[in-house]
This record gives C-alpha cells, structure tokens and sequence, in this order.
C-alpha cells in the first residue's frame, strides 16, 4: 500500500493516498476523546465529591497509569496487530469511562470507588496516535511524503486539544459534566471501531515471532531512540512550565485568568503555523541534525519570552516558541520511526509520546516550587535552558550512537533500502511489523498538542 512520490509532495497529496482520509478521519474521530476527557473527569469528579483534593488525585491516577503504561500498550499493538490488540484496549477504555461516568453522574459515591475506576480505565487508555503515525509508515514510502503525513497529523491533533475543551464547555450548559466523560467513551470507541475497519489497518500483520536477529539489533536502536526521546522529554518539561509561567505572569500584572487562554492559544497557534510549515519544507538536513536545532529554538525563544513587558508581547513570545513545538515533536517522531527496528515502531512512537507527557507534568511541578522564589525572568530561563540541554544530550547522544552503533536500520539506511530496491514488487505492507510502521500522541490521549501533559493525552 506504500505510495511514492514525484516532485514536491503536498498536503493534499497526503490525503490522497487511498484510505488515507478514511483512515485518517477515523483515528481523529477518536482521538477527539482525548481533548475532552481530562477535563470532563475532572468537572465530573469534582461536582460527584465537592472536593477539590479527590478530584487532583483521580485525574493523577488517571493521568499516570495512561501515561507510564503507553509504551506497553504500544508493545501490544506492535505485537498483535491493530485489530486484535488496540481494539479490544478501546472497548475496554470506553466501557471504562461509561462505568466512570455513571458513577460521578451524582453525588454521593466513595472516592476509593472513582479512583479504582480511574486507574483502570487509564491502564486501557489505547495508543491511537501512535498506531495512527504507524499506519502512515505503512501507507507512505516517500520519506518526504511521511514527513508531510506526520506534520499533517501533529496539526490536526493539536486543533483537537484546543477545541476539545470548548466542546465540554458547551456541553456542560446543558448537561452534567459526567456527560463529557460518557462522550469521550462514545468517541473512541467507535473511532477505534471504524480505524480497525479501514483496509488500511485491516490488512496490516502484526510482528508476532520474533525473528533471529531482531534481538541483537535491539541494544543499538535503544541507544538511537535516546535522541527523540530526550528532546520530547525536554520539550514536554518546557510546556508543562509555560502554562504556569503565563498564569503567574498575568496575575503579576492583575489581568483575569481569561487572558491566560489567550496566550496559550497563541501557543497552540504558532506550533500549527510552524508544523504546517515544517512539513512543506524539502529539508536538506537530516532529521537528527534538525532535531536539537528545534529544541534550541525552543529555549531560546522561552528565555526571550521572560523578558516580555506586557501581555501582548508576552503573547507573541509565545507564540514564536510554539512554533518550533510541533516541528520538534514531528521530527523527534520520524527520528524514532527511522531507528525503530521493524515489529517495534508503534511502542518506539510510544516512548517519544510518553516523554512529553511526563514532561510536561514534571514540568509543571518542578516551576511551581520555584514560581514565588524566584523572579518570572529567570522562571523563563530556566525552561528555556532545559530545552537547551535536551539539545545538549540530544547531540552528545546521537554521536555515541553513531560511534557504537554500525549500520543504521531506520527506515533511511542504504542496506535498507537497497533491499526495498531489490523487491520491486513489495511494499511496505508486507513487512510483517505491525502497526509496525511508525513512531502521538498524543499515544493517545499529547503532545504533539502543546499542552501533552494533561491525563487525556497519553494516547496521542
């Protein structure tokens, strides 16, 4: 099903490889559920206990398990293949949250009860965006073309993190917010069940056995996933700091907690410009050189941002620093997907999804003890200079990967493509890497949305 490419690849012409746009729709269909559940489990939560405390435990536990256990999950998928693993996970997830939402429709049940629930359903949550960006490997042949594809998926999540919240906005006028929490579970039950459904997915083939020498490969593609890794990490700690930072800086300054949303969405604003044009760009550098140059960006446009004397400056600070989120996180993604061995590519996805979100929360803890003790300038730096350190480690990493590691097996190595070359019959379906083919979210439910670290973007 692998499509090449001739001249400059274009958006479009993403979508219109066959089943892309079916299975493109599907995934983000369920995605959706991810925009909207942190927010729903937390309203819901709160209004079922009156406790501000029980509900920042659940979402916690919630969070956590979605989290730490995404690359699980992804190991799953890989394994079994999309159809008998990742949908299963879905049911299970949005039966879950059915359960959840049932039970803080009212007050009045134990807070030990939501939690359980909570971690349960966290434990389920099934890594679409990952299985997503897996299934774009096995449609695309073209790196150009993927780069595209991956661009393309980074905005599109990211629109849905900004609007999910809207959308439980609207819907707690009218209903209860246990309400949003049954919805996420309607939206990624039958988005998983019309992904799954797609040819696309369908006829994908799960790694199963492991073949000789695949575990021989494995310490070398570790030591190169390091690279994406560090840098999501980095990026995912820069992010969880900036929502803070802004909402320190503006009642600094006596402004409503309404202009909070203003600045971040200007955030969100610049990292879909700059994913956009990320993706439009034949880059003539290689995806790790680019890599710790975005990071660097990143930091230097965040201490920059600290400096910022009113609001509106602040804003298009911002702004510019979001602009180099989604190509980061794009290229740390397609990092991943290169130095993946094949049958691992959805849980090495996985991996670089998890470390934004952990970051993100990590980094929101670790500015909140400084916010108050030191002035915001230097609040700024400091997560600046962590996404400068990311490109520290990034580069020093990727040059002892390149020292100890011998040929490379991503997707762009000569021996690899000479094989494909040899075989011009075959396409990358045939591999027998499952949702073998990619690096989210975003699993599921990230970033490459600017705000990662919210439970619900785990899946990305």
């Amino acid at each position: 099903m692998s499509t090449p490419s001739t001249g400059r690849p274009s958006y479009a012409a993403v979508l219109r490889i066959p089943y892309a746009r079916r299975t493109f729709g599907a995934a983000l269909l369920g995605r959706l559920s991810y925009g909207i559940v942190s927010l729903s489990v937390m309203l819901a939560v709160t209004r079922a206990t009156g406790s501000y405390t029980v509900a920042g435990t659940v979402m916690a536990l919630f969070g956590a398990t979605s989290v730490f256990l995404s690359p699980a999950r992804a190991a799953l998928v890989d394994r079994h293949g999309p159809r008998a693993a990742l949908l299963p996970m879905a049911l299970l997830y949005a039966a879950l949250l059915g359960t959840l939402a049932a039970a803080s429709w009212r007050p009045g049940v134990p807070p030990v009860v939501l939690g359980a629930v909570a971690v349960a359903a966290g434990s389920c949550t099934p890594p679409l965006g990952p299985t997503m960006r897996a299934v774009w490997g096995e449609l695309v042949g073209d790196r150009l073309l993927l780069q595209r594809a991956y661009s393309l998926d980074g905005v599109a999540e990211e629109v849905l993190f900004v609007s999910g919240p809207l959308l439980v906005g609207a819907l707690v006028q009218i209903a209860p917010p246990a309400a949003g929490v049954a919805l996420s579970g309607l939206l990624v039950g039958a988005g998983t069940l019309a992904f799954v459904a797609s040819p696309a997915v369908r006829d994908v083939r799960p790694s199963g056995v492991r073949r000789p020498g695949r575990d021989a490969a494995r310490p070398s593609a570790a030591r190169a996933l390091v690279r994406p890794v560090v840098v999501a990490a980095g990026v995912g700690l820069c992010l969880g700091a900036v929502d803070l930072l802004v909402l320190a800086f503006a009642g600094e300054r006596h402004h409503g907690d309404d202009v909070v949303a203003w600045v971040l969405a200007a955030l969100s604003a610049g990292s879909a410009v700059g994913g956009l044009l990320n993706g439009a760009v034949d880059w003539r550098t290689s995806a790790r050189v680019r890599l710790p140059l975005l990071a660097v960006g990143l930091g230097l446009a965040l201490a920059a941002a600290g400096l910022a004397p009113g609001l509106g400056t602040l804003a298009a600070a911002v702004a510019c620093a979001g602009f180099f989120v989604a190509p980061a996180l794009t290229t740390a993604y397609l990092l991943a997907d290169e130095t993946a061995p094949e049958g691992s590519r959805t849980q090495a996805g996985a991996w670089v999804n998890t470390a934004v979100n952990a970051g993100s929360s990590g980094g929101t803890a670790a500015i909140g003890l400084l916010v108050g003790r030191l002035p915001l300038s230097v609040c700024f730096a400091v997560s600046g200079a962590v996404a400068l350190l990311a490109a520290l480690v990034s580069g020093w990493g990727g040059r002892a990967t390149a020292e100890g590691a011998g040929p490379h097996m991503g997707p762009e190595s000569p021996e690899r493509e000479g094989d494909r070359a040899a075989e011009p019959g075959r396409s990358r379906r045939s591999r027998p890497a499952v949702a073998s083919g990619a690096p989210s979210a975003a699993e599921g439910p990230a970033p490459s949305s600017v705000h990662g670290g919210s439970a619900g973007s785990s899946s990305r």
